[in-house]
């Protein structure tokens, strides 16, 4: 018998101020195939529901995969004493306001469903990929991996919501190793995983998926031929696919409001943003424009509402370099008097949600690419994400890049091994002189954003144009 939500919902025997349950099912098939070999060919599943409760002021959660009504009804009992046990300690009362009621419905684009292709068709594709990788003797490993996930979500409230969202994901990953002695250099796909979207199996177009394997090859030959990385301090000029590790790290992780409140201090560290920033911190030049955007069609963490029934709006977080607004949900807004947007996520049915990054995008300037690299007369342009460290307080940064060239009078010049760049967030983002216009834009996103007790691994979608930063240490080395 198929499993019923609202009547779940409906047969609860509970006496509380507010109760919502919210069931997701997730398959997840993952095709990876190294050296033209398949090495996984797997597919997960699955689904549960995780009940709500508020009592006393405060919200109390269990989770169970069983989809029947005694354990539903356990659940909510455990989740109610666990709400009143905390209204002992709490440090703040809430009430059903930061759960307003939500009804609609999402659902991922796409043109060609997940049973387009067959397995078979995809894994020769696949195949194919690590074949057209391996353009010379030197590449000595290559890899192709794809992960295709639907997620069906329903929430359903005491107070009315009723939201149905359904999302069809796809991440890839096309990777090649190139060896000249003791030199060994990977250039992937604009970074581990970087291509994640909401889409369908358009996704796999062969001409344009067997294009990028062709380039990537030729620029893992390329590196290893290649001069380090010099040790200076320049203009930098970074790639919409760097961009995005560095939008993630120094902007979206210390703008969370639960952070910056200590909620993560324990495990993912704190923030060297204040509350009284908000309004007033020169985050970055009058160029920078920040936005979270989860309306934005086809971005890897695109939805109409959050986990608490937030309506979802595109909103400036930074605007013409001025902290605006921090990245934070009802639960957090109402703590901190701070505004903040829908983004109260839970990575699956046995998590909790809290305030999470979804689409948070550099907005597009006016300069284009050719415009850019042509005022600069010394520099050097990095692309692709390849190691990063930053502080407990997101502050002071030191990042690793797979590919660049040098800037010389204006052109763009030799290509470099082992582009590193390190900085403090103020500074290096007060330090931007360029934003790319919109033909330099380019959308991004990870599977693999971690944070939270117990961890919840969740994806995020990041956009930004080509950037230019002035006065910043750049240097060649392994990190």
């Amino acid at each position: 018998m198929e499993f019923n939500l609202h009547q779940a919902l409906q047969n609860l025997n509970l006496s509380a101020d507010w109760v919502g349950l919210r069931q997701v099912k997730e398959s997840t098939t993952t095709r990876y195939i190294r050296d033209g070999k398949p090495q996984s060919n797997g597919k997960n599943y699955t689904q549960g529901v995780m009940v709500e409760v508020l009592v006393n002021g405060q919200f109390g959660y269990a989770a169970t995969n069983r989809l029947d009504q005694t354990s539903i009804q356990t659940a909510a009992e455990i989740a109610r004493n666990q709400a009143i046990a905390a209204s002992k300690w709490a440090v703040h009362s809430f009430t059903e306001a930061v759960r307003p009621k939500a009804v609609g419905k999402y659902q991922s684009p796409l043109l060609k469903p997940f049973d387009f292709l067959s397995p078979a068709d995809l894994n020769h594709l696949l195949i194919q990929v690590c074949q057209t990788l391996n353009i010379s003797d030197k590449i000595v490993k290559t890899s192709a991996l794809a992960q295709i996930i639907e997620t069906e979500q329903l929430f359903v409230s005491s107070n009315g919501s009723n939201v149905e969202q359904t999302f069809f994901l796809i991440a890839t990953d096309y990777s090649a190793t190139a060896q000249d002695g003791n030199i060994v250099q990977k250039r992937t796909d604009n970074g581990m995983l970087a291509h994640s979207y909401q889409t369908g199996m358009e996704v796999f177009d062969e001409a344009s998926v067997l294009s990028r394997a062709r380039h990537i090859g030729e620029q893992a030959i390329e590196l290893i031929q290649a001069q380090d990385c010099p040790n200076t301090t320049t203009t930098l000029v970074l790639a919409p696919d760097q961009m995005m590790l560095q939008i993630h790290e120094s902007i979206g992780h210390p703008l969370e409001l639960d952070r910056i409140l200590g909620d993560e201090r324990n495990y993912a560290g704190s923030s060297f943003v204040k509350l009284s920033d908000f309004g007033h911190l020169v985050y970055g030049s009058p160029l920078m424009n920040v936005t979270f955007d989860p309306t934005v069609s086809g971005e890897f963490a695109s939805y109409a509402f959050d986990d608490a029934g937030a309506t979802a709006k595109r909103e400036y977080l930074i605007k013409d370099g001025i902290l605006q607004r921090g990245l934070g949900s009802l639960e957090s807004q109402v703590r901190t008097q701070i505004p903040g947007v829908a983004n109260f996520r839970a990575s699956s049915w046995n998590r909790a949600p809290i305030d999470r990054m979804a689409n948070l995008n550099i907005e597009p300037g006016d300069a284009s690419f050719d415009e850019i690299i042509s005022s600069i007369e010394s520099g050097v342009y990095m692309e692709s994400n390849r190691s990063w460290s930053i502080d407990d307080y997101r502050n002071k940064f030191q990042f690793g890049c797979e590919y660049a060239r040098l800037i010389e009078n204006g052109k763009l010049t030799k290509p470099l091994k082992n582009p590193n760049y390190r900085g403090v967030t103020n500074p290096f983002w007060r330090g931007l002189v360029k934003v790319g216009d919109r033909s330099t834009m380019e959308i991004y996103g990870t599977p693999y954003c971690g944070k939270g007790e117990p961890n919840q691994v969740i994806r995020v979608g990041h956009a930004s144009p080509v950037c230019a930063f002035e006065n910043i240490e750049v240097f060649g080395g392994v990190t």
